[in-house]
């Protein structure tokens, strides 16, 4: 759910592995079931699309256009920000800043009512053509369900975040059908996030060209891999932001989607809680393939499973195609995806190829 200027917050639990501070969000969520299939892939799946409704896209963005920065959740760092500004601006867009952005209220980028508003006004503004998120951290679930999203289908807008803007994705196309992107924030890193990164999030929103991912063999989950294709509404995130919005308002619909998932300092066990809470409330059993994304800092007890173990235990039985070890989400190298777009999986060629998320 952090993004990655979090510094580890996770705090020790009896046993000595770590509990990450995004298990205070899962009072509800149930403990692992019985382990099935463990590492043997199901036979190669032919998953058919679904109907879904109709998205709503904003135009692409061009040189000139009004773009504004919000931080719905923690504050940003000003040297990283001036960075991620730098793109911007020299893509030709004229960067606002809202007016809290740099706000501190404990570990939020100002009051719920601070953080809201200034999102709301980005939303509602008729100049604004695109809202970016300054970053991640955590907050956006506390103000997701007051945002203002009644002019969204007539007036669409680019909206570009990842991480706990996982909730904000989620409401937009739950209420609004709006097409976004789960991308860099503009607390940009260099070192994480380089010129590929920049490239990809520029073309993403800044041109009508369809988008294509490879597997990277590097990627913790690149061994991930059901045989079969699939086709279906590209939707997901950060696997703790879906896991802890079941239920509320910013929880999309997943019959017939493709389900996309990532994350950022879970050890593997508790992948296999999340998973398995989404089994056990039937979601899994609905989507037409599953695509994961960077699993970063995946850190587990000597003996037990790894990560790549626990996403073949709880997904390979599921008869859809899987695909693992996309380049999305926290790791290095991060690239750019429309979320309520469609999109295609071909697990044994590697690639998802998601529609233009604008027009």
């Amino acid at each position: 759910m952090r993004d990655s200027e979090f510094v580890d917050t996770r705090i020790p639990r009896p046993g000595g592995a770590a509990l990450s501070r995004r298990n205070m969000l899962r009072a509800g969520a149930v403990a692992a079931g019985g382990a099935v299939l463990a590492g043997t892939a199901a036979q190669p799946a032919q998953a058919a699309p679904r109907g879904s409704r109709t998205p709503v896209r904003a135009r692409a963005l061009v040189a000139g256009d009004r773009v504004r920065v919000v931080s719905p959740g923690s504050t940003p760092d000003p040297t990283l920000m001036a960075r991620g500004i730098e793109i911007l601006r020299g893509w030709g867009l004229e960067v606002e800043l809202g007016q809290h952005v740099y706000t501190r209220y404990g570990y939020l980028a100002g009051t719920d009512a601070q953080r809201l508003a200034d999102l709301n006004d980005a939303l509602t503004d008729p100049g604004v053509r695109a809202v970016f998120a300054a970053r991640g951290g955590y907050g956006t679930q506390r103000i997701v369900d007051r945002m203002d999203l009644s002019g969204l289908r007539s007036d669409p807008k680019v909206v570009v975040g990842f991480s706990d803007i996982t909730s904000i994705h989620g409401r937009l196309w739950r209420e609004a059908g709006l097409v976004s992107f789960y991308g860099p924030m503009v607390n940009w890193s260099d070192g994480r996030t380089g010129p590929e990164s920049a490239e990809a999030l520029r073309r993403a929103v800044m041109s009508t060209d369809p988008v294509t991912i490879t597997r990277d063999p590097a990627e913790t989950a690149a061994s991930v891999m059901v045989p079969g294709r699939a086709t279906g509404r590209l939707l997901g995130g950060c696997l703790t932001l879906l896991s802890t919005s079941l239920g509320a308002k910013d929880s999309p619909d997943l019959d017939g989607a493709i389900l996309f998932f990532e994350d950022v300092d879970e050890a593997p066990y508790s992948y296999d809680m999340m998973l398995t809470e989404l089994r056990r409330v039937g979601v899994l059993g609905r989507v037409a393939g599953v695509v994961i994304g960077q699993i970063t800092n995946s850190v587990g007890e000597p003996g037990e499973w790894d990560a790549a173990a626990v996403l073949k235990d709880r997904l390979y039985d599921l008869g859809v195609p899987v695909l693992g070890g996309l380049r999305l989400g926290h790791g290095n190298g991060q690239l750019t995806i429309p979320l309520g777009a469609r999109a295609t999986i071909d697990a044994e060629a590697g690639t998802l190829t998601v529609e233009a998320g604008v027009r």
